[in-house]
């Protein structure tokens, strides 16, 4: 049995064939991102701040775990700072290009620990592994 064929639940902590590509794929996301945000030489400060805000889409769990976890996932997807990054970079607009890169960082860092898109049922079963 390879890794794509187990649900969430039957997912091992091991890091072994695609689940390490997943893993190592994110920290290759997130050192480009941290790159990049580098060269277009942004305020740290504001790195720091901003790296975990998306995190703050949690919150909705507290009210209602279906509609936390929709709002977890679109905020965890990279399609969002990719669309805005190239928005940013098409119109000159230096504050939404740190934004976007600080918001992949924060993807790709929950993706290299093994942090995923969220599945329905428990906050632990996610695209990578129940964590």
């Amino acid at each position: 049995m390879t890794d794509v064929d187990v649900t969430p639940q039957q997912t091992t902590t091991s890091l072994t064939g695609i689940r390490l590509a997943l893993h190592l794929e994110g920290l290759a996301a997130l050192v480009a991102s941290v790159a990049l945000y580098a060269e277009f030489g942004q305020s740290w400060l504001l790195f720091v701040v901003l790296l975990f805000a998306p995190d703050l889409a949690f919150i909705p769990y507290m009210l209602n775990a279906e509609l936390g976890r929709k709002i977890y996932n679109v905020v965890h997807w990279y399609v969002l700072p990719l669309l805005l990054g190239t928005a940013a970079v098409l119109t000159d607009w230096s504050l939404g290009i740190a934004l976007a890169l600080i918001w992949s960082a924060h993807i790709s860092l929950d993706r290299t620990i093994g942090y995923g898109l969220k599945y329905p049922g428990d906050f632990k079963d996610t695209h990578l592994q129940h964590v």
